[in-house]
């Protein structure tokens, strides 16, 4: 199962849960929906940053 720490497995439209810089030490998820990718390499060990629909950012933890 994908994990968000690929950026193939990441497309635009995608309904993700996403970890923010302020709840990194907490682990709060945050669901939504993808616009826009941020991380440009090919894969990340902490997850792809990504720009959800609602303006928040964050690295994906897991794809819905």
């Amino acid at each position: 199962m994908p994990d968000g720490r690929n950026r193939a497995d990441i497309k635009i439209g995608l309904s993700v849960e996403v970890v923010q810089k302020q709840d990194q030490r907490t682990g709060k998820l945050t669901g939504g929906v993808v616009k826009k990718l941020l991380t440009n390499s090919a894969n990340h060990p902490h997850g792809i940053k990504v720009m959800l629909a609602n303006g928040i950012v964050g690295r994906v933890k897991n794809i819905l």
